[in-house]
């Protein structure tokens, strides 16, 4: 699926190519995430497998899979 693949007749704006290092992407990108989640009456990050687990979703959500060698 295309960053710009067509959803309800909206074009959708993620995910992002990804074509190296994000600035944007920052650990404090990661806490201001987990802060709203917070927030909303979820559970704080308890181990560094929730964090890892956060910023993978995060990356998921944000950039396109790399592409799979033919």
């Amino acid at each position: 699926m295309s960053g710009t693949a067509r959803r309800s007749g909206a074009e959708r704006s993620y995910p992002l190519p990804h074509a190296g290092p994000d600035a944007w992407f920052t650990e404090s990108l990661v806490n201001s995430v987990a802060a709203v989640l917070v927030g909303y009456g979820y559970p704080r990050l308890g181990s560094s497998a929730d964090r890892t687990a956060l910023e993978s979703a995060l990356v998921a959500f944000l950039y396109n899979p790399p592409e799979n060698p033919a």
